[in-house]
């Protein structure tokens, strides 16, 4: 996995959704400030779900610290929309059905369900700045406590730059 102070390549293509609308876009644009970039495995199912239900009610509260928030998963772009308008979804998704990110981030590994192995993306947590250096990463999310681990991140960097 990606670390701390590594700047991570970003320049591929993906899509975006936000607002009621997709767009393609090189993930790298995606980065205006700080931001969290939290990856989980899928839209409407019980864990992932958790997940992005933190971030919807927490998302505004991150933008007025200046800081946004990117959801990232291997779902399509039409069935993010869907999920963003049944949600509410405030902040963007991202449609990464090849693992592009999580590639990136060194963050692909081999799972296992029903006895049959697979590669996937790991449920982390990156904190980037606007180039795409790494600030901060949670390396295992933690649904139940996915805000609270964020926010030890924050408090972990504003403590750093009071030294």
């Amino acid at each position: 996995m990606i670390t701390e102070n590594t700047c991570m390549k970003l320049g591929f293509e993906i899509d975006a959704v936000l607002d009621g609308k997709v767009s393609q876009t090189k993930f790298s644009n995606l980065l205006k400030g700080r931001t969290f970039v939290s990856v989980y495995m899928r839209d409407n199912t019980s864990a992932c779900d958790k997940q992005i239900d933190a971030l919807i009610a927490e998302a505004k509260t991150f933008s007025h610290m200046g800081v946004k928030v990117i959801a990232v998963s291997r779902d399509r772009a039409a069935a993010h929309l869907a999920y963003a308008e049944k949600k509410g979804i405030n902040f963007t998704l991202v449609s990464d059905p090849a693992d592009l990110f999580s590639k990136a981030a060194d963050a692909v590994v081999e799972k296992s369900s029903y006895g049959k192995k697979y590669l996937g993306p790991t449920r982390a947590c990156y904190l980037l700045d606007e180039t795409g250096v790494v600030i901060k990463v949670i390396p295992a999310v933690n649904v139940a406590k996915h805000v609270e681990q964020i926010r030890t991140c924050l408090s972990a960097i504003s403590q750093s730059a009071r030294v």
